[in-house]
C-alpha cells in the first residue's frame, strides 16, 4: 500500500470520526433543548486542562518526530559512509595493474548489485541483512589482503585500502542495527492514546454550534493524523517500500546498481 494512500486514509478517518461524533453531540444537545434542559457551560478548569493536555502532547509528539528523524539521518549517513568507502577503494586501486583493477572493481560491483537488489528489500521487510552480502565483502577484502604489493605505490595504497574496507564493513554492521523500527511499542501506545485523549477533549468544549467550529475540529484531527503518519513513516530508517534509500550506491556505482 502506498504511503500517500495510508496518509489519505488516516486523515479521512480522523475527520470522519470527528464529524460523526459532533453530529451525535448536536443531536443529543438538540434533544436536551427540546425537553427544556439548558446545556451546561464548560467549566474554566476544563478549558485549562484541555489546553495543558494539548501542550504536553505537542511536546511529546515533537520529541518523537525529532527522534525518528535523527535515527533516519544517522542511518542514511551510514549508507553514504559504506558507499563512499567502497568508492575510495576503486579509486585507490588505480595503482594496480589493469587485471587486478578489473578483478577488484568487478567484485565491488557484485557486492553493490547484491546490496541494492537483493539485500535492500530483505532489510526493509525483514530488518536483517543477507549472509551473501557479507561473503561478497569478504571477497573484496581478500582481493586486497592476499595481493603482495609490487612497488612503492602499491605498498602505500595497501593499508589505506584495507582501512576503507573496514570502514565499509563497520557501516554495513551499523546499517543492520538500524534496520528495525526506532520507537518501541510502549511509545506508540502513548502516542496513539495521547492522540485519542487530545482529540476527545475538544468535544468537552461543546463544539459543533457552527460550521467553523466543525471545520476547525476536523482540521485539528487531520493534523494529528498527519503528524502520527509522519512519525510512522520516519520510524523506518530506510523507508517502508522501495530502495530509494540506497541512492548513495546508485550515484557512486551507476553501472553496478543497474545490473539487477
Amino acid at each position: 500500500m502506498s504511503e500517500w494512500l495510508v496518509l489519505a486514509i488516516a486523515m479521512a478517518a480522523a475527520c470522519a470520526v470527528v464529524l460523526i461524533a459532533t453530529l451525535l453531540l448536536q443531536r443529543r444537545r438538540h434533544d436536551a433543548e427540546e425537553t427544556g434542559v439548558e446545556p451546561a457551560e464548560t467549566p474554566d478548569v476544563l478549558e485549562y486542562m484541555t489546553m495543558m493536555v494539548g501542550v504536553v502532547y505537542a511536546i511529546v509528539l515533537g520529541l518523537a518526530i525529532a527522534g525518528v528523524w535523527e535515527a533516519r539521518s544517522a542511518a542514511q549517513d551510514d549508507v553514504r559512509r559504506e558507499a563512499q568507502a567502497l568508492y575510495e577503494v576503486t579509486q585507490r586501486a588505480e595503482v594496480y595493474p589493469p587485471d587486478a583493477q578489473r578483478q577488484l572493481r568487478s567484485d565491488i560491483d557484485r557486492y553493490v548489485a547484491h546490496v541494492v537488489h537483493q539485500e535492500w528489500p530483505r532489510m526493509i521487510d525483514g530488518h536483517e541483512l543477507t549472509g551473501r552480502g557479507a561473503e561478497l565483502l569478504d571477497v573484496v577484502r581478500s582481493d586486497i589482503a592476499q595481493r603482495v604489493p609490487v612497488g612503492e605505490l602499491e605498498a602505500q595504497a595497501y593499508q589505506p585500502m584495507l582501512d576503507q574496507v573496514a570502514v565499509a564493513d563497520d557501516a554495513r554492521n551499523a546499517r543492520e542495527s538500524n534496520a528495525g523500527a526506532t520507537l518501541p511499542g510502549v511509545v506508540w501506545f502513548g502516542l496513539i492514546t495521547g492522540a485519542l485523549v487530545t482529540v476527545g477533549l475538544i468535544f468537552t468544549m461543546q463544539i459543533g454550534r457552527s460550521y467553523r467550529e466543525l471545520l476547525l475540529a476536523g482540521l485539528f484531527s487531520a493534523l494529528i493524523a498527519f503528524l502520527l503518519f509522519l512519525v510512522w513513516d520516519f520510524d523506518a530508517p530506510f523507508g517502508r517500500s522501495g530502495s530509494e534509500s540506497a541512492d548513495a550506491f546508485r550515484q557512486l556505482f551507476p553501472g553496478a546498481a543497474g545490473l539487477g
